[in-house]
């Protein structure tokens, strides 16, 4: 009667969960799509009816603008240029796209760094984003 030897010793230790990608992935995936996204924009007039572009689900059920509601037009209108025509679209995302950006960005290097980078709001900021939020959409819907 044989036994059966025992495996052969691992260099390794075993893995307690699901390998995590890369830091880098979902931030240059993130990217990626953008810039698709982009130049299908580019090339598609949001301010014209009939093309293939998603419609603010909470506009579609209330017929009211969300805070949000002309950031696809603010987009085209800042990738031809026409920074005057973005401000009416939406002034509120106009204003805040700076701060977008350079978080977007620092997201990328951070990740491209191999850190894994994620915006902390502490309580008070917030806050301050949901009344901005919430001040923007009555001043939109009552003018």
């Amino acid at each position: 009667m044989s036994y059966p030897t025992a495996a052969p010793h691992r260099s390794e230790p075993p893995r307690s969960g699901p390998r995590r990608p890369h830091p880098a992935v979902v931030p240059l995936a993130t990217l990626a799509v953008g810039v698709a996204a982009s130049a299908y924009l580019y090339r598609t007039d949001p301010h014209q009816s009939g093309h293939f572009l998603p419609r603010c689900p909470f506009n579609w059920l209330t017929g009211l603008l969300c805070p949000a509601c002309g950031a696809t037009r603010l987009a085209y209108d800042l990738l031809h240029g026409d920074p005057v025509r973005a401000f009416h679209d939406n002034a509120l995302v106009l204003v805040l796209s700076p701060a977008l950006v350079w978080m977007f960005g620092r997201w990328v290097v951070e990740g491209l760094r191999g850190r894994r980078w994620q915006p902390i709001l502490r309580p008070r900021s917030q806050y301050a984003l949901l009344v901005v939020a919430v001040v923007w959409t009555l001043f939109r819907n009552l003018n």
